[in-house]
């Protein structure tokens, strides 16, 4: 499995891009033979749990150009990488507390020549830059998740969403997401995969952030 399931979802990627997403496939496989980035049995499996997954992000929004993202808890990349590929005129920062894994994401960002990324070891709270959107792939519980995004967004809103967050989440959010007023979107609605069945992203905007 590789970029052809891509192009089944976004035919409308350039050629570039192709080969981005083409080459993520054997560095993800040479960094995790060095770097444990992602678990040994998701690796044959990296472009539909992994790449794809990420990109359920551009299924529900489409980034304007100038938008400024930030992703938090990035892990080896994801989802910051593949939407950084997808949304070349956008800016993405991805961090992480762990610096090996901060490793990996400039490695493959200047091996994939995407000077629209810019990875930091750290933490979410420590930054004092603000963004249009924050994405993650389910890094902790949605409230704790909240908790760290107080003044991270900026006021312009220039993308069909008003800012806020973006967050991929999986099985039944009812408890966790109680209070708290988002949309959810199945991506079994966009993409066939087993896979994506009980796989969601969950839209907040920031004035429901409290």
């Amino acid at each position: 499995m590789s970029t052809e399931l891509i192009l089944k979802y976004f035919p409308e990627i350039s050629e570039k891009q192709q080969q981005q997403f083409d080459r993520l496939g054997d560095l993800y496989r040479d960094w995790n033979s060095k770097i444990n980035v992602i678990s040994r049995k998701d690796i044959d499996a990296l472009y539909e749990k992994h790449i794809l997954h990420s990109l359920g992000i551009a299924k529900v929004m489409a980034f304007a150009p100038a938008t400024r993202v930030l992703d938090i808890g990035t892990g080896g990349g994801f989802p910051g990488i593949p939407l950084a590929i997808l949304f070349p005129e956008s800016d993405f920062t991805l961090i992480d507390g762990i610096g090996k894994k901060i490793t990996v994401v400039k490695e493959v960002s200047s091996a994939l020549g995407l000077d629209n990324v810019t990875a930091v070891h750290g933490r979410a709270e420590q930054l004092t830059e603000k963004y249009h959107f924050v994405v993650s792939r389910a890094v902790t519980q949605m409230p704790v998740f909240l908790s760290w995004l107080r003044g991270k967004f900026l006021k312009e809103n220039f993308n069909p969403k008003h800012n806020g967050v973006l967050y991929l989440k999986g099985g039944d959010l009812a408890e966790e997401l109680a209070g708290i007023k988002s949309e959810i979107f199945d991506l079994s609605k966009f993409f066939d995969e087993e896979f994506f069945d009980s796989k969601k992203v969950v839209y907040i905007s920031k004035g429901h952030i409290k």
